[in-house]
């Protein structure tokens, strides 16, 4: 596949995203980048699981699917940074942002210097970024990597099912379940019932939760407690 150059773009809360050319989509909901991952990952994932008494014992382990702009784990890094939660980030991504466009994200009240080092970190080894924040980045393709084990967390955050429809099939859901432990939260932006029928058939509990503004429902599936 030929894959275009992203271009900045401005969401509805003020905050910076990317145009995709090759998919014809953006990284994150126009109606606002920030508010958007607040919601659906750190509101109904990250806190969600840091509010259990049992992950209180041990460093949280987290796969992102799709590093993007790096957002994510900008607000990932402050939340656990103000809670002081070790954590360490896995995060895959195929198509890497240069420096110089990555070097033009900021997001106003989020530190410019963190998002640059998340960008900045070499690939294929743990960086830590802060006593309470490791990353691991990974460049590939999902359907040909071995993914992280013993996860408590997965951000699901690909491009669309229409544009990316290999990165949502129900293997893919089989192998996160898999890979993840006993009580592991999966958080998604999409809502479609077949998505939600795949993570079901992978194993998942799913609920259908209230969506961010633009979006009237996201997913959010969890491995059950009793499954081993």
């Amino acid at each position: 596949m030929t894959t275009l150059p992203p271009e900045l773009a401005t969401t509805e809360d003020g905050s910076l995203t990317l145009f995709a050319p090759t998919f014809g989509e953006h990284y994150h909901s126009t109606h606002g980048a920030r508010q958007e991952s607040e919601h659906i990952f750190l509101r109904l994932g990250l806190l969600h699981r840091l509010e259990e008494p049992s992950m209180s014992d041990r460093p949280l382990r987290l796969f992102e699917v799709g590093l993007g702009t790096g957002l994510n784990a900008l607000l990932t890094k402050v939340a656990v940074e103000q809670a002081k939660r070790p954590l360490c980030y896995y995060s895959i991504e195929r198509y890497p942002l240069g420096v110089e466009l990555a070097n033009q994200l900021n997001y106003s009240g989020l530190p410019t210097a963190d998002l640059r080092a998340i960008h900045e970190a070499p690939w294929g080894e743990d960086i830590s970024l802060s006593p309470y924040f490791t990353l691991h980045k990974i460049q590939g393709d999902l359907t040909a990597s071995s993914f992280p084990t013993g996860l408590d967390l997965i951000y699901f955050d690909a491009f669309s099912p229409e544009s990316q429809p290999e990165l949502w099939e129900e293997g893919i859901f089989r192998r996160l379940f898999e890979a993840s432990s006993p009580g592991a939260v999966l958080t998604t932006y999409c809502a479609k019932g077949e998505v939600r029928r795949r993570l079901q058939r992978a194993g998942f509990l799913v609920e259908r939760l209230p969506g961010p503004p633009g979006k009237r429902e996201v997913l959010r599936a969890t491995r059950p407690l009793n499954h081993r």
